[in-house]
């Protein structure tokens, strides 16, 4: 059964840093397009960043770029999202989605996780 799985989500201040976790079961994730997306409350769900199957090329959003690193550790099966310097406009549910390749659409990944909220304020 595929499912994925995220946690890590939080309160904080703007400025502090959170590390987002997505734990796939029923397939791999070394072999697979994994990504973050985010929705706030009345906004369509964006993508945030993305990392591609079988090498690390990584894509950013312009918001996030230079703040938040996502990185992949095949051994454990779970993709990783630090978020450093956060701001108030990072607010919303971050979802984990996995696909064949990175792209910024979501009907474009297969699987999608259940979202972890992150709220930024003071």
């Amino acid at each position: 059964q595929v499912q994925l799985v995220e946690s890590g989500g939080g309160l904080v201040q703007p400025g502090g840093s959170l590390r987002l976790s997505c734990v796939a079961s029923g397939f791999g994730v070394d072999y697979t397009a994994m990504a973050w997306f985010r929705q706030a409350p009345g906004k369509e769900r964006g993508g945030v960043s993305c990392i591609s199957g079988r090498n690390d090329n990584t894509y950013y959003s312009e918001s996030v770029k230079g703040r938040f690193i996502i990185s992949r550790d095949n051994a454990k099966n779970t993709v990783y999202l630090q978020m450093n310097n956060l701001k108030p406009e990072d607010t919303a549910v971050y979802y984990c989605a996995g696909g064949d390749q990175c792209s910024p659409h979501t009907h474009q990944y297969n699987y999608w996780g259940q979202g972890t909220q992150v709220t930024v304020s003071s």
